[in-house]
């Protein structure tokens, strides 16, 4: 008899840091997830600063990356259905669209 198990992953991700404070002797701070907002302790990562990136993991701000790499990776999270919700609570919201146009030629209009 096969039995199947359910198999769930862990995963790092990239916020942007839009607040920080000192809790408890603790660097806490708030990590935008691409429109989801969460408080993350920032202890494991010295010297990052209101709008730097870091990976964040159960709660935990692991590592800094920069921006790109952030995005380059929320975009790729918010393709994998289902990827994110057990760490966030819900999907990851659609990126905004950008607010101007584009000629037919690929230049900002």
């Amino acid at each position: 008899m096969t039995r199947k198990v359910a198999q769930t992953m862990c995963l790092g991700i990239p916020g942007q840091i839009i607040e920080m404070s000192e809790r408890n002797e603790l660097t806490m701070g708030t990590v935008d997830f691409g429109g989801i907002r969460k408080d993350v302790c920032l202890t494991y990562v010295p010297g990052v600063t209101v709008g730097d990136y870091v990976i964040v993991h159960v709660g935990f701000a692991i590592t800094q990356v920069d921006e790109d790499e952030a995005r380059r990776t929320l975009d790729v999270l918010r393709a994998m259905d289902g990827a994110v919700e057990g760490e966030l609570g819900r999907p990851l919201p659609m990126p905004a669209a950008p607010s101007h146009a584009w000629n037919t030629d690929g230049t900002a209009g």
